[in-house]
């Protein structure tokens, strides 16, 4: 193994995109802490002399970020700041030959699974043996979780597989070695991503296995909450609601991105799955799992869809009264099945129809939670702002879900990465208030 003679370089490493990149990165940041780089994360005052950015390529305006970035630190590149920029992640994996071309004040593009010949670049050893460690850049209570890589789906929007490649499972054995490190870390909760959790164990084993990764999980000393990201709804595993069931330390939670709903819009979108088993499918996982939260996300003006597609949509958001939804105009992505259809539903015609569901969910946000008023819930402290100890359920993930305000006052202090009880006293549409208990 080479051993760095001394500490000449410090690293910067911008990370933009999804949870996905966020895990890459601290994965990236882990290897080089091991080989003596300094290390940073997204220090807007940095003297570092190298700069990694971890990039999105997913739709156009993630795309444009991306460029943007890149272009800010090929001018710092150019003014005698910086004395590397290397380029890694999904646009790269996307659209390198491109970038090359465009860009060429970059040292190096990478792609996303191209981690060894980054390190090799910087004259760095890849340490197979570091399964697990990495640096986290999330509070330490809680860590996202990439239990796999890449999607073997044929949705006709979606461009993950061009980046990320085919499904790949990480076997059980590394995933429960990572766990136990990040608990003793001071690691709570873990949120499991992958592009389709769903599809867990298929690649490794030949069957799906997530609910025996969640019962593995689950015996991990010092997590306390373990959530599940990005369940596909065809062929949806329900054993893993058995265990939901079975262990305290599953979160009565699950994120599954259903798109849409009309029979037109699914089979274009090629989503495996039709209305009829969509609905069924909700109705099962409520009644074996009473109390569950359920969060999705949809698609906005994909191309073919009529006013009745999303009227369809409309009505199915009202009747299905969803805890947690987010929806995104539709993005014509080259290379993608969607690309060879005509893009014809006018940008103001797509931005109309999501602001539509988001003016309902709202509401119906607002109604969910006004019926929490007076209850009581255990809720994980995740930060201070504002004047307000704020915190989480375990009906809501980071960043994309309802938060739980709790005063800052001389008379309340929170431990913050720690449990408390906290009564209800008051709603708004997407937070609530209350009092600890």
């Amino acid at each position: 193994m080479k051993v760095r003679s001394q500490q000449a370089n410090k690293v910067n490493v911008i990370t933009l995109g999804c949870s996905k990149n966020i895990v890459d990165s601290e994965v990236l940041m882990g290897q080089l802490r091991a080989n003596q780089f300094e290390v940073t994360h997204e220090a807007e005052q940095s003297d570092a002399n190298i700069v990694i950015i971890n990039t999105c390529g997913f739709i156009d305006n993630a795309k444009q970020e991306s460029i943007d970035t890149i272009l800010r630190y090929a001018d710092e590149k150019e003014a005698g700041k910086l004395d590397k920029l290397y380029v890694t992640g999904c646009l790269s994996q996307r659209y390198k030959d491109d970038l090359e071309a465009e860009i060429p004040q970059v040292d190096a593009y990478f792609g996303t699974l191209e981690l060894p010949q980054l390190m090799k670049t910087l004259e760095a050893d890849y340490m197979h043996e570091l399964v697990g460690e990495r640096l986290l850049t999330t509070p330490k209570h809680y860590a996202y979780f990439k239990i796999a890589e890449g999607c073997n789906r044929p949705c006709s929007f979606c461009a993950i597989p061009l980046m990320r490649g085919k499904h790949m499972d990480r076997p059980i054995e590394d995933l429960v070695k990572e766990a136990n490190r990040l608990a003793s870390m001071g690691t709570k909760e873990l949120i499991l991503i992958a592009q389709d959790l769903t599809y867990y164990g298929l690649q490794h084993y030949g069957e799906r296995k997530l609910a025996d990764l969640l019962r593995h999980l689950s015996d991990v000393n010092g997590i306390d909450w373990i959530r599940m990201q990005y369940a596909y709804p065809s062929q949806f595993p329900l054993d893993a609601l058995d265990v939901m069931n079975e262990r305290d330390n599953i979160c009565k939670y699950l994120d599954m991105p259903l798109q849409h709903i009309s029979d037109n819009m699914l089979k274009t979108m090629r989503r495996g799955i039709s209305k009829r088993r969509t609905v069924e499918l909700v109705d099962t996982i409520r009644q074996r799992v009473p109390n569950i939260a359920l969060r999705t996300t949809l698609i906005a003006g994909h191309p073919g869809e009529t006013q009745q597609d999303f009227e369809d949509l409309y009505n199915f958001v009202e009747e299905t009264r969803f805890d947690r939804l987010g929806i995104f105009t539709y993005s014509h992505e080259d290379n993608t099945h969607s690309y060879s259809l005509p893009d014809d539903v006018p940008a103001e015609v797509k931005q109309d129809r999501a602001d539509q569901i988001m003016e309902l969910q709202q509401g119906i946000s607002m109604e969910l939670n006004e019926e929490k008023v007076g209850q009581t819930y255990k809720v994980l402290f995740d930060r201070k702002e504002s004047g307000y100890f704020v915190g989480r359920t375990e009906f809501d993930s980071p960043e994309v879900d309802n938060e739980v305000l709790v005063p800052a006052t001389k008379d309340t202090y929170v431990r913050l990465g720690d449990f408390a009880q906290v009564q209800i006293t008051e709603a708004s549409d997407f937070d609530l208030y209350g009092k600890l208990i």
